[in-house]
């Protein structure tokens, strides 16, 4: 197969300025990377089968240091060249797609040192490129933890955890990346270093943390990150799983325990057709499937764990054994080999699954649920092509959860023709039922450039609060164009 865009060769002197700053290894204008870099796992279809329809950078460029992502943004400040901020390479709603070929993809990975490890205040530092599983691996051997537990964690670095404002599987308990990040260091466009000390907390104005944090490379580039960590107690893990016959029982049966002062580290609930990817081996095709983790200090995960059981009692269900769960989390993170894998089974069987989160209050959760289940089984107008569609909720709090979208299906059309035949329907039926019911459109993906559409709807009147931070921080607009904010017409 031919690939479909080709580098834009007329901005050479930008390419041997950027070269000579940084020097020549740390410019790459290969054409395999480049086309490479103008995508993220959001076309991920088209990408295995060599489809590039966008703009292509005009170099990827590795910063080994602040001092580079300074000049390197000073420079495209100056010169008006798009920069798109990049650490994992693992974004799947679009937020590192070109989309303007005057850009350069700026990365920071290869600033991947772990700073400082600090056990009596229970910190640790590190780079915008450390990946998360090389700290906690670190850690754990000093009986610590990150807490911080997303699929990705082996691929995933903190500059995009930060900018992405992920969530781990254990976020129950530990929160999610905003409640542990405690200080970082950021690089604005102009190319100033501003740097947020770290403390406990503060009341001198708002919290500036979060002006960074989510911003997903539209306001700032990421370089340094403080984040809490906590005690490792992987002795004391309990595991409990239930098989209960209606999703909004199992809804309810989350709630009771969260708003009764809970925190299990893991609380999730899948449909069954969601159930039967992860369970079949235990579960039955109309069985939802709770799956609990009580973790922490052995008193704290015995009392967890006492009341899960005691909860239960009061809930039909059928018990899981206990050890069926723990094997099912320690194959759960995905990394290369699982990616791999996932590109020869599309290239083999022209199939694909993609996944859609929003957030909820309590009081909506069945009714969100049974909404977007109902809306794509009779609206979509591919839908004799789903092999699944159902999804779970991960992530829990005193006041709602988060709905997991899960949907597969056998892809009748040009793979040029994916995206928009099947993932972005499927995905707006998914924002607007969220949106209806008050929730949110989004839980821990981030924006990126497939949910703009949504973005003043999503905010309503608050809106010009979030515009006005892109028009001081960015008044060129370099940072990544139409991630979060959607780009004028002519743009």
């Amino acid at each position: 197969m031919t690939p479909t865009a080709l580098p834009d060769t007329s901005h050479g002197d930008d390419v041997r300025m950027l070269a000579s700053m940084l020097g020549a290894d740390n410019v790459h204008t290969d054409p395999s990377e480049l086309r490479e870099s103008s995508v993220d796992r959001f076309k991920k279809y088209t990408a295995v089968h060599d489809i590039y329809d966008g703009p292509l950078p005009m170099a990827v460029v590795y910063a080994t240091s602040t001092a580079d992502i300074s000049r390197v943004l000073a420079y495209a400040n100056e010169h008006r060249i798009a920069v798109v901020p990049r650490t994992g390479h693992t974004s799947t709603e679009g937020g590192l797609e070109i989309v303007t070929p005057r850009s350069i993809v700026l990365d920071g990975s290869r600033m991947d040192r772990i700073l400082v490890v600090n056990e009596r205040d229970m910190t640790a530092t590190v780079q915008c490129g450390v990946r998360l599983e090389a700290l906690e691996e670190q850690l754990r051997g000093v009986g610590l933890t990150t807490g911080h537990s997303p699929q990705s964690k082996p691929l995933a670095q903190y500059g995009g955890l930060v900018a992405t404002r992920s969530i781990g599987q254990f976020s129950t308990l530990y929160g999610g990346i905003e409640d542990m990040v405690v200080g970082l260091e950021a690089v604005l466009p102009d190319g100033h270093v501003a740097r947020i000390k770290n403390v406990p907390r503060r009341a001198a104005g708002p919290d500036i943390r979060h002006i960074v944090i989510g911003n997903e490379g539209a306001l700032c580039f990421v370089t340094e990150v403080t984040v809490k960590v906590f005690r490792y107690y992987p002795d004391n893990n309990r595991y409990f799983g239930f098989l209960v016959d209606d999703f909004a029982a199992g809804v309810d049966a989350l709630h009771d325990l969260i708003t009764a002062g809970y925190r299990p580290s893991v609380c999730r609930l899948y449909s069954p057709q969601d159930a039967q990817q992860h369970f079949a081996h235990f579960a039955g095709p109309e069985d939802n499937v709770i799956v609990l983790v009580a973790e922490g200090p052995k008193p704290l995960a015995d009392a967890t764990a006492q009341a899960i059981e005691e909860l239960f009692e009061g809930v039909p269900h059928r018990r899981v054994d206990n050890a069926l769960i723990e094997r099912w989390f320690a194959d759960l993170n995905w990394g290369v080999d699982k990616i791999e894998a996932e590109k020869e089974q599309m290239l083999a069987n022209s199939h694909l699954g993609y996944t859609t989160e929003v957030s909820v209050s309590w009081s909506h959760v069945a009714e969100l649920y049974h909404a977007v289940m109902s809306r794509i089984r009779s609206e979509f107008p591919r839908a004799a092509d789903l092999t699944m569609l159902g999804g779970h909720s991960s992530h829990s709090y005193q006041n709602g959860t988060n709905l997991y979208f899960v949907y597969d299906y056998d892809i009748h059309c040009a793979p040029r023709d994916e995206i928009n035949e099947y993932h972005i329907p499927l995905n707006a039926i998914i924002v607007e039922e969220a949106l209806r019911l008050g929730g949110s459109m989004v839980h821990h993906h981030g924006v990126g450039k497939y949910r703009t559409p949504w973005i003043r709807q999503e905010h309503g009147s608050a809106y010009p609060l979030l515009a006005g931070l892109k028009h001081h921080f960015d008044p060129n607009g370099i940072m990544n164009p139409g991630s979060i904010f959607p780009r004028a017409n002519g743009e």
